[in-house]
């Protein structure tokens, strides 16, 4: 028998994750291993079948089919398979066939979730191959039909030199001479390494020459003082509307640690394909009335349908539709004001939902509501009463439909006072009821569009501080977020609407992208996080140890895939002349998307049954 462990563990010691256990650890698992012979043609394991142990491939070969007969994969000897049940805990999703003599090397599942108890790197080992097979799966989905991803283009992509400095003692002369002889528009002047101000051409026009200031002075008296900026990883067209909304023609660009990596300018982005939405961005800016908004919207299924052409990630096109929205929805904001003249008291418009976490795809309806200070009277109210309606009407005609629940601020109860908002949350917190809850989740998907955004910002804040703490809110939350059920049945099978105008379609909204949704805004709740974004949501969770780091990742691809998905279908609808939306005819589907997407529909699942287990939910009346 020692003879025998020995051979064994010598065997499994040349393949990964075994040969990154300790000998002794290695031959414990050994020694709780037993050995079975399958002869060619025999079914291992089946879809649908549960399993209580990992197999490892000694010798001869098995093939692994899914539920639709497709090649998975050919395992070679040294392969494992089975191990994805025990990480799941579900059933088998995959047929095992013996297509040779085969020996196999069988691990219990209680060994196995011992071994990875005792060593992190061996469980990472097999969460991480269970993950990577559905980002494979992302990637290829995002192959792209034209070969080009302009409209993904990164402030970093558009940055094309290191940054010309100065120091704010040095003079403007000197200022001057260094653009001459960079031959560049502006000059980043730093200080200790941190970015304290920009001075341009126009800065060197309207407060030198035009003053008759001495060229010899400090550049400190001409620059503009803490400058706006960009990050690295923004989106183009979102340093656009920056640029656009501050009336400024360069931008700083700062790395993730807050240095500066370089400088762009208006013209930088305007060399950017035409097609690109940092031109509807600028048109918006410009519209004059409702009308002139309108047109422009009619504008936006037609670069979604570019997105997808152009190899754009669901996240992406959701940045993209979300920001021309906002750029929609602030416009009509200033075309009110402007005709309503200046507001009598502070006040922050905000959008809530999937505008809010910038994932707003093209069947979204307006979700957005008033928050305005304190000192508002009776008085105040009939401002801002005109002002939503105005933005609300504006809004339907831009092709954002009213909220099916009047979640908007033409609905006096969400055009209130810091205080009366403040009153909302405490009831929502403090004695929770589970429908109150479900009507109030999609407040805490706030984010601050116009306005007087501390107003805001110090509500969030004051929240946010509390939820971690609000245990029968987050329960009923919770219920709900794990009542999303994914459409997939026992045995994998895909579940179609059954009746009503979607009947035999399927749903990618319910189950799919607002499951995770909802899992990614409890989580992000729990740890008190201010993270709206679902996958920065997750991302944030995973740091704060609410969801494990191996599950945040596959739920974040999941939420890719089906999201990927439906995006496609609403820009082929809008193409084929249709009203896009939700539900999806399984037959456009390939094998690949069909198979991938019940792979998804499982991660959500898994994901639910943690948080099941995570909260005390059977309680709950």
């Amino acid at each position: 028998m020692s003879a025998d462990v020995t051979e064994v563990a010598d065997f499994l010691a040349s393949r990964a994750p075994f040969r990154e256990l300790p000998r002794a650890l290695l031959q414990t698992l050994v020694r709780q291993t037993a050995i079975r012979y399958v002869r060619r043609g025999t079914r291992i394991l089946s879809v649908g079948e549960t399993n209580e142990v990992m197999f490892v491939l000694r010798s001869g070969a098995v093939d692994i089919t899914d539920g639709d007969g497709g090649l998975v994969e050919r395992s070679e000897p040294g392969t494992c398979f089975g191990m994805s049940t025990l990480v799941e805990q579900a059933p088998s999703r995959y047929d095992f066939t013996a297509i040779e003599d085969s020996l196999l090397l069988v691990v219990p599942a209680e060994t196995f979730h011992a071994t990875c108890e005792r060593d992190e790197g061996f469980g990472a080992y097999y969460t991480s191959a269970h993950t990577a097979r559905l980002r494979r799966a992302v990637a290829l989905l995002h192959t792209t039909d034209r070969g080009g991803a302009v409209l993904r283009t990164s402030v970093g992509d558009l940055v094309r030199r290191a940054p010309v400095t100065t120091a704010p003692g040095d003079s403007i002369r000197a200022a001057a001479q260094l653009m001459a002889a960079e031959r560049v528009s502006s000059v980043l002047v730093q200080q200790d390494g941190r970015l304290v101000g920009i001075v341009t051409d126009r800065d060197l026009r309207t407060r030198v020459l035009a003053e008759g200031r001495d060229p010899e002075g400090p550049v400190a008296e001409v620059m503009t003082p803490e400058p706006a900026t960009a990050r690295i990883d923004a989106l183009a067209f979102e340093a656009l509307m920056e640029m656009v909304e501050r009336k400024i023609h360069h931008l700083p660009v700062l790395d993730r640690a807050g240095g500066v990596v370089g400088l762009i300018s208006g013209t930088d982005l305007m060399r950017l394909e035409h097609n690109n939405p940092v031109y509807l961005v600028a048109d918006i800016e410009a519209a004059s009335d409702v009308a002139a908004l309108a047109s422009l919207g009619t504008r936006i299924p037609v670069i979604v349908d570019q997105l997808v052409a152009e190899d754009a990630t669901a996240q992406d096109i959701g940045r993209v539709v979300t920001s021309l929205g906002d750029a929609i929805e602030r416009r009509l904001l200033v075309l009110a004001e402007t005709e309503l003249g200046p507001p009598p008291v502070p006040y922050c418009w905000v959008v809530l939902g999937s505008q809010a976490r910038h994932e707003q795809g093209l069947a979204s309806d307006q979700d957005n509501a008033l928050v305005i200070a304190d000192e508002m009277t009776r008085e105040h109210d009939h401002y801002f009463a005109a002002l939503a309606h105005r933005v609300s009407a504006g809004l339907v005609e831009c092709g954002y439909p009213l909220c099916p629940g009047d979640v908007m601020a033409t609905n006096p109860r969400w055009r209130a006072p810091v205080a009366t908002w403040r009153a909302h949350f405490d009831r929502w917190l403090d004695t929770p009821e589970p429908q109150a809850v479900l009507n109030g989740s999609i407040f805490f998907d706030m984010r601050p569009l116009h306005g007087a955004v501390d107003l805001v910002e110090d509500l969030r804040a004051d929240v946010l501080a509390r939820t971690r703490h609000a245990d029968l809110f987050l329960a009923y939350l919770a219920r709900h977020a794990v009542g999303r059920r994914p459409p997939i049945g026992f045995f994998r099978g895909l579940v179609l609407e059954r009746e009503g105008r979607h009947r035999d379609r399927l749903d990618l909204k319910a189950g799919g992208v607002g499951a995770v949704v909802e899992l990614a805004r409890v989580h992000a709740l729990l740890g008190g996080l201010p993270e709206v974004n679902s996958h920065a949501r997750l991302d944030a969770a995973a740091r704060a140890g609410s969801i494990s780091a191996g599950l945040a990742a596959e739920l974040i691809d999941a939420l890719e895939f089906v999201a990927y998905l439906r995006m496609r279908h609403q820009g082929h609808a809008v193409r084929s002349g249709r009203e896009p939306d939700n539900f999806v005819d399984p037959a456009t589907l390939t094998d690949f998307e069909r198979r991938h997407l019940r792979d998804a529909f499982r991660i959500i699942r898994a994901a639910q049954q943690a948080l099941i287990q995570r909260l005390p939910l059977e309680n709950l009346s």
